[in-house]
């Protein structure tokens, strides 16, 4: 019986991996995941199986995964961002359910929250909520509910899959929501392309964001009520006092 590591390669670049997923990766001898993300590290292990699938094929992917470490195989499951969340590694241990093998290790990788928060500035210092505006597999109805609650909370936010071909308007019903607690003024940021050729960051407000042409490249933070814009940097204050 082989090993399936379930790793977040972070948000692209080698930079951005931990030493610990470096290893991993090295070491194994099966790479699976969705094939965007496996042509993320295709060059730089290039000694490695490769196994991909589209997207939405999620529980074929992970099933490949499993087969393969039951085969005897050294197996890594990449994700980008970090394996837990958003990622695969829920699903591989429902898929595996009571069984305890092939052992199952989750290597944790650096979110787009993080990321994309440096690259604006420190717009995460306190309590934050993220929240995915896809639809795919979460209700409409429920992600309202959500965004009501962290809005009704002053919790800074972290919207992921702002908008897609397939979504274009989400961003918009998003902030319509968010502007029935929140001012217009509010202090938002996007990054996109995080870790990435294009990297780059934006700020407005929440009016102006309301209008911002998001994509699938792009992660959105909202402020909480005293976030502000310091210096060109979206920056939350925890409340730390000079002593």
């Amino acid at each position: 019986m082989g090993k399936l590591s379930v790793v977040g390669i972070g948000p692209g670049g080698y930079e951005d991996m931990t030493i610990r997923a470096d290893r991993v990766l090295t070491a194994c001898e099966v790479v699976v995941g969705y094939h965007v993300y496996v042509d993320l590290v295709r060059d730089r292990y290039p000694d490695k199986e490769f196994l991909t699938t589209p997207m939405t094929r999620e529980t074929e992917r992970c099933q490949m995964a499993l087969d393969a470490a039951r085969a005897g195989k050294e197996v890594a499951m990449v994700c980008s961002g970090d394996s837990g969340i958003y990622g695969m590694a829920g699903l591989l241990y429902e898929l595996r359910g009571e069984e305890t093998e092939p052992e199952i290790s989750v290597i944790p990788g650096l979110t787009a929250a993080c990321s994309g928060g440096a690259i604006l500035g420190a717009p995460l210092t306190h309590d934050f909520a993220v929240i995915s505006l896809s639809d795919r597999l979460t209700a409409w109805e429920t992600i309202e509910k959500r965004l009501e609650a962290a809005a009704a909370a002053d919790l800074s936010i972290v919207l992921y899959n702002p908008a897609s071909r397939g979504r274009p308007d989400y961003l918009r019903k998003a902030c319509g929501i968010l502007l029935r607690h929140l001012p217009a003024d509010r202090p938002c940021g996007v990054a996109r392309n995080i870790g990435r050729t294009g990297e780059s960051g934006e700020l407005l407000t929440l009016e102006r964001l309301r209008d911002y042409p998001a994509d699938m490249f792009c992660t959105v933070f909202i402020g909480n009520a005293q976030t502000r814009i310091a210096a060109g940097r979206l920056v939350t204050p925890r409340g730390y006092r000079h002593g």
